[in-house]
């Protein structure tokens, strides 16, 4: 679907972490089309600095030369959200150097800010006629990443577990695992889409969430939040960090991707890596999780499966939401595009599917062209 002169085109994508010589090699086969945008945005999965300490509760830290900014510009995108679990990693020097090193290169950075207010504050484009705001918020929280009065972090959008032991009288037996958001956080989230919405014809907001690499499974407090910041206004609900692609779900007409995936993640790793506890741990969280020493991109394999979601803005409404399936080389790290003849295409459809379904979400997919629909 070509866009005219006076629709607003938004492309969106998952999870980015260049870290190598030259980061522009990531982006060298999404580059073009992503340029083609109006609007381009990414989540940022790590901090653009030259200095800082890591912090005690950073599980796993890297730190990227500032330079790494422009090769995000010059990939086409003009809207970062900064608010996830990596951003104070190296503390507030590093995260504030990464928020320049961003705005210097005319990229607008959301979700993250010195305090409460900036963070919250939400990015607002006026193109070709339509006003777009954007927020984005953070639910995967080391301790003190969240921003408050006089301290710089992310805008939180915590929420609590409470795991019920299902026979009450048999110790060691599993649990049912209830999740349910904060709600000051929550009222504050609904309080930021309505103010937003008032001053705008689209809200889209990111939210950075959910349960990292285990296939298909949504917390109860991730549909609980979508639906809220939907029934407050937002026309749109793109979710990372989970590392691998969630269900979609389209709800009361308007569409939650739970989770986008990785897009362009550069992790390389060694055999103390893949040998240690930690990395053992979080292994056992999926099954296809093989490590691989030569390869610039050690995820499982779900995780090469991924999306661009692609919406076309118009007459100050959403006119369209679809996506275009790609998939990440494990070898190079490199996201590339598919079209519906590459077997990959229908492999991405159809895990879709499956884990939409998985979930109870009953979205249907249709092909239109290279793009696919969700409804």
């Amino acid at each position: 679907m070509e866009n005219t002169d006076k629709e607003l085109l938004f492309y969106a994508v998952g999870d980015i972490a260049p870290d190598r010589e030259n980061p522009s090699e990531c982006f060298e086969f999404v580059a073009d089309t992503l340029n083609e945008a109006d609007i381009a945005f990414c989540q940022l999965e790590t901090v653009f600095s030259t200095r800082g300490t890591r912090l005690p509760q950073a599980r796993h830290a890297v730190m990227v030369h500032p330079k790494a900014a422009r090769a995000v510009k010059e990939a086409g995108f003009n809207l970062v959200s900064f608010a996830g679990n990596h951003c104070m990693d190296w503390g507030r020097e590093a995260f504030a150097d990464t928020i320049d090193a961003l705005r210097k290169e005319n990229i607008s950075v959301i979700g993250a800010g010195a305090n409460i207010a900036e963070a919250r504050k939400p990015a607002v484009f006026d193109i070709k006629g339509n006003k777009t705001s954007f927020l984005a918020y953070n639910t995967i929280l080391p301790m003190c990443y969240w921003a408050e009065e006089s301290r710089p972090g992310c805008a939180p959008m915590r929420a609590w577990t409470l795991y019920e032991q299902i026979e009450h009288d048999q110790p060691g037996t599993p649990c049912r695992i209830h999740t349910f958001p904060n709600k000051e956080d929550l009222q504050a989230m609904i309080d930021d889409i309505k103010k937003a919405k008032s001053i705008s014809d689209v809200v889209i907001v990111s939210m950075h969430w959910g349960i990292h690499f285990v296939p298909a499974v949504l917390a109860d407090y991730q549909r609980e939040m979508a639906h809220a910041a939907i029934d407050s206004g937002a026309d749109l609900v793109l979710g990372h960090h989970a590392h691998i692609l969630k269900g979609i779900e389209v709800y009361k007409g308007k569409v939650i991707f739970y989770s986008l995936c990785n897009f362009t993640v550069d992790l390389r790793m060694d055999k103390a890596h893949a040998e240690g506890k930690g990395f053992k741990e979080i292994q056992k969280l999926n099954p296809d999780w093989i490590p691989d020493f030569e390869a610039l991109y050690n995820f499982p394999t779900d995780s090469q499966k991924t999306i661009i979601v692609k919406s076309i803005i118009s007459k100050g409404s959403l006119k369209s939401v679809s996506f275009l399936p790609a998939f990440v080389n494990k070898k190079t790290a490199q996201p590339e595009i598919l079209n519906s003849k590459d077997d990959r295409f229908a492999q991405v459809i159809k895990y879709l599917d499956n884990i939409s379904k998985d979930q109870g979400l009953n979205t249907k997919f249709s092909i239109n062209v290279n793009e696919v629909v969700p409804s």
